[in-house]
């Protein structure tokens, strides 16, 4: 006897979940354990699929972007950070805004999005930001100036004894177009207690961000994942995004950053595997009911797993990037940068039509 798609779903426990996707209807977080408990991660791929197509058709998208670490001394000391250096260690840097304008300008093509994030340094002013931002504002008057996640936003109030609206204001006028959305790690207390003591809270990353969007600024949100959180943990995670885009209106774009193990001191008992990425990538399309585009960071995915994530739910295949170090230092074994052309071909090679986009997702 020949089966059916519907029973398919229905024989791995989802069919009512198929029914609410094809209705249109929010999941619930029991829904969302259900899809993270499922034995079989192609049944959730193919849930997480069809609500990509039907937003997106077989579009995948990607930026010509350039990935900018202006430092990386940061008062954090966070346990899975293989980036940070104190003050005064060996291997530690600054860039200048010169510096950081002689390698835009050492880009291949110029750039659309320019990606900057670094350490929260105890030394660097609001003054050094601005004139990094005014810098690349005056020498690409075009690109977005996609800077500073809400932990350093955090940082650089404390520094100043401003409030952090205060802040966003002030690099808003010398320039910043969007927040990237990274420092979110995981929401839950008691795994940022144990991973990231000093960093800005839950609470504060997602208000940071609320403040930002009733700014009108625009921002990316992360999840970390496959340390020492729970699936509750991650799922956690996602509703709290999934409320704060209720509340503001203002996320663009999720990005699912799988834990790297190799240059952590974060002892893992059972690091990722591969379909666990994929699943929970695809979990992540099906809960975000309101967040439009969902990445695929080939850059920590690497690219052959950040091809399969396009048929996992993602949309976004990021972009050029150039350099990054945060995740190489990490251990991430990708590629510094890709050429458009390569993008584009590794995006037709899984299927999908590549469309390049603005870092707000208008098509170019």
């Amino acid at each position: 006897m020949q089966i059916v798609k519907s029973d398919f779903f229905k024989n791995m426990g989802l069919g009512d979940i198929r029914a609410k996707i094809e209705a249109g209807e929010r999941l619930s977080p029991d829904d969302g354990m259900r899809l993270f408990d499922c034995p079989e991660p192609l049944a959730v791929g193919a849930l997480a699929q069809r609500v990509r197509t039907r937003l997106h058709g077989h579009k995948a998208f990607y930026v010509v972007n350039r990935h900018i670490n202006y430092t990386n001394i940061c008062v954090n000391g966070c346990a899975f950070c293989a980036y940070q250096r104190e003050e005064g260690q060996p291997g530690g840097f600054v860039l200048s805004p010169d510096e950081v304008l002689t390698r835009i300008d050492a880009s291949p093509l110029p750039p659309r999005e320019i990606h900057i994030v670094g350490g929260c340094h105890p030394g660097l002013g609001l003054d050094y930001f601005e004139t990094l931002l005014r810098t690349l504002r005056q020498r690409l008057p075009e690109a977005v100036l996609k800077c500073f996640t809400a932990v350093e936003i955090a940082h650089f109030a404390r520094i100043e004894s401003m409030t952090t609206r205060q802040v966003l204001e002030r690099l808003r006028a010398a320039g910043l177009g969007m927040l990237p959305g990274g420092g979110a790690e995981i929401f839950a207390p008691a795994v940022r207690q144990r991973i990231c003591p000093r960093k800005s809270t839950a609470d504060e990353w997602l208000a940071i961000h609320e403040e930002a969007h009733g700014l009108g600024i625009k921002t990316n949100c992360t999840m970390l994942f496959g340390h020492v959180e729970s699936r509750a943990d991650r799922l956690d995670h996602l509703i709290r995004l999934r409320e704060s885009q209720d509340r503001s209106h203002g996320y663009t774009c999720f990005i699912p950053l799988p834990f790297l193990t190799e240059n952590s001191r974060l002892a893992i008992d059972n690091p990722l595997t591969g379909l666990e990425e994929l699943r929970t990538i695809a979990v992540s399309r099906l809960m975000l009911d309101n967040i439009p585009h969902i990445k695929a960071y080939w850059v920590m995915l690497g690219v052959k797993q950040a091809q399969a994530a396009l048929k996992f739910g993602a949309d976004d295949f990021d972009g050029t990037v150039v350099e990054e170090k945060i995740g190489h230092e990490a251990g991430a074994d990708s590629e510094q940068g890709l050429t458009r052309a390569e993008l584009e071909a590794m995006i037709r090679g899984c299927g999908c039509t590549p469309v390049e986009r603005d870092a707000f997702f208008n098509e170019i």
